[in-house]
Formats: C-alpha cells, sequence, structure tokens
C-alpha cells in the first residue's frame, strides 16, 4: 500500500479483537510488527490509540498506516489443505446447521498460525464451508494439545451472538482430565486470580500477581486409581489463557502431559501411559434462540481411552456433565 488507509468495521466484525482483525486482512503481518504499529500510535480506531485485545465496534474507523508490500502477505500463501486434511477435518464435524459448526479438534492442531507453526485450523477453515457461501469463524480458542468440542460460527450475525456469548458466560464448558494425584477434596470451586508474564521461557501464567485477573473454575473428582491419579471434571466459570492447567497445579494435581506447569510431577512412571496432555474439552451448552439450548459432546481421542483402560477408568460411569453448583464454596 502507498499511503494510509481508513478502513470502516463491518457488521461481520463487530466484537473482534484488533489483533483478530489484522490476521483476518492483513494474514502476513507479523505479530511483532502489529504491536510496535500499535504502541506507536501508527494504528488508531476513531483517531484513539488502542491495544490488541481491544475489541472493535461496527461503524468504528480504523486508522491503517502504510504496509510494506513484502509485509503483507496474500491469503493465498497461507499453509495450504491436503486432501487427507480436508477429509479428516470433515469427518470430525459433530454438528451443523444454519449457523453453527461443532468439531472434534484433534490433539496436536493449532487452532491459529504463529511462530513456527505452518499447520493450523484458521487456515483450513475452507474445507468446512459446505453450502455456505463463506468460510466459517472462529469465535474461541483451545489450546494446541488441547482435544474436543470447537464451535465456528458460519455467518457475521452467528459470529457476533456467540462471541457476545461468550464473552457474557452464557455457555457452559466441561473438561475431561486425567491428573496425577488425588485432590484432597470430592468438589469444589477454585477461585484463584491470573496473570500472564513473560520470561525466558516465553510467556507462562501465574496465580499471585497484583496484575491478576479473576478466574473461576468448578471442579469433581469422576474417578481415581489409588493416590495415583485421577479422572476430573474441570468447568470454567471464566476463560482465561491456561486456566485449567494453572488451577490443576494448585490443587497440588497437574494435567498429566503438562511439563510446561506441572514439571516431571505431570507424568506417571512406566511407558504404559501416553505423555500427550490429558486434557479434553468434553461437551458444551450453547442457548440458541427462544429458549432452547444445544449441548454437544467430543468423543475421547485414542491416547485418553488408552489411559482409561491402563487405570481402570469407565467412560460410560459419568452420566452427567453439567449439574447445578451454586453451593459448591
Amino acid at each position: 500500500m502507498s499511503g494510509v488507509q481508513t478502513i470502516p468495521v463491518d457488521d461481520g466484525e463487530d466484537g473482534v479483537r484488533v489483533d483478530r482483525w489484522f490476521k483476518n486482512h492483513y494474514p502476513g503481518l507479523a505479530h511483532v510488527r502489529l504491536q510496535k504499529l500499535l504502541r506507536s500510535g501508527q494504528v488508531r480506531v476513531n483517531g484513539k490509540r488502542v491495544k490488541s485485545n481491544t475489541r472493535l465496534e461496527k461503524g468504528q474507523q480504523l486508522r491503517i498506516p502504510p504496509l510494506a508490500k513484502e509485509k503483507v502477505k496474500d491469503k493465498a500463501a497461507a499453509p495450504k489443505t491436503s486432501k487427507a486434511d480436508f477429509r479428516d477435518l470433515r469427518a470430525r464435524v459433530i454438528h451443523k446447521d444454519d449457523d453453527i459448526i461443532v468439531i472434534d479438534k484433534p490433539a496436536g492442531l493449532a487452532v491459529q498460525g504463529g511462530s513456527g507453526i505452518r499447520k493450523h485450523l484458521d487456515a483450513m477453515l475452507d474445507a468446512l464451508c459446505f453450502e455456505a457461501p463463506e468460510r466459517p469463524r472462529l469465535v474461541h480458542r483451545l489450546d494446541k494439545d488441547t482435544s474436543g468440542v470447537l464451535v465456528l460460527a458460519r455467518n457475521p450475525v452467528a459470529a457476533r451472538t456467540l462471541t457476545a456469548a461468550f464473552r457474557e458466560k452464557k455457555i457452559r464448558k466441561a473438561y475431561w482430565a486425567v491428573v496425577v494425584g488425588l485432590p484432597e477434596t470430592e468438589e469444589g470451586m477454585i477461585n484463584l486470580d491470573l496473570a500472564k508474564m513473560s520470561g525466558r521461557g516465553g510467556e507462562r501464567v501465574v496465580i499471585g500477581s497484583p496484575d491478576g485477573k479473576k478466574a473461576q473454575t468448578y471442579f469433581r473428582i469422576l474417578d481415581h486409581a489409588g493416590q495415583k491419579a485421577a479422572w476430573v471434571l474441570f468447568e470454567p466459570l471464566t476463560g482465561r489463557t491456561h486456566q485449567l492447567r494453572v488451577h490443576a497445579v494448585a490443587l497440588g494435581t497437574p494435567i498429566f502431559g503438562d511439563g510446561k506447569y506441572g514439571g516431571r510431577e505431570a507424568f506417571l512412571d512406566g511407558g504404559e501411559i501416553s505423555g500427550q496432555l490429558h486434557l479434553h474439552a468434553r461437551a458444551m451448552i450453547i442457548p440458541q434462540a427462544k429458549g432452547r439450548v444445544l449441548e454437544v459432546t467430543a468423543p475421547l481421542p485414542e491416547h485418553f481411552t488408552n489411559t482409561f483402560k491402563a487405570l481402570g477408568f469407565n467412560e460410560k460411569l459419568e452420566q452427567e456433565l453439567f449439574r447445578d453448583f451454586n453451593e459448591i464454596a
């Protein structure tokens, strides 16, 4: 581009974060470069400085500075989806209607691109257009190594509605995890603020920082193998980065395979259990029009079923994923 541009926020971008807007429009613009543009005030919204997590509103005007062509790659340069990836992704659809697609995201697939990530879901979404005129849109995230329920919006109106529902905590999410050790209580509520910190090992989420934000997680033990390991249901009431992983460590029972936060204590001796992260987005309840709700459930991935077999857990034992926990302290 040769000069400064002013671009309006359209209907389908209401509620979208600034960094996501740039990812959609300028997929080749590096995150570090965008941060510099934001800090220097070269990117503005309605004439005001903004941060990468600022959410846009319909009708706002974005000031876009001149961007060198070599910094802005065409979307065609994004990683191509192979025929095998295309078939596998479609086979993972567990619900589809006019507004929503729900997939069972495999462990190991990143939701978005980043440093060193060439294969990610965001670059593969054309495979899920089906009869719709546009590709579906991401409205929430799962960690790369977390498997399970991931919701996509099929049109701008659905994207706005779902984004607001996640933001307003109207959507309930149930995760299954295998943790190392046994929590002291059968069920309870974890109330520990979380904050992101940068260091030599990259970004980490920590407890006890004065910059921490409210984070709440309900948990319930579903089964256990003595004191060795437990099968735990987690329901996050807030949506902080790595919330369940950090809260599990705070319980004294790190999620199995989570070396980032649990270190060596996040693994069991012996080679019969996979060292993959054992965190699975099992189910979600999504409110819909006229008081209806959509409940979707993702089957367990292979490494989970193998671990359940090794530890003697039976997934059929748990029939009630969601229940009232308002009186839990």
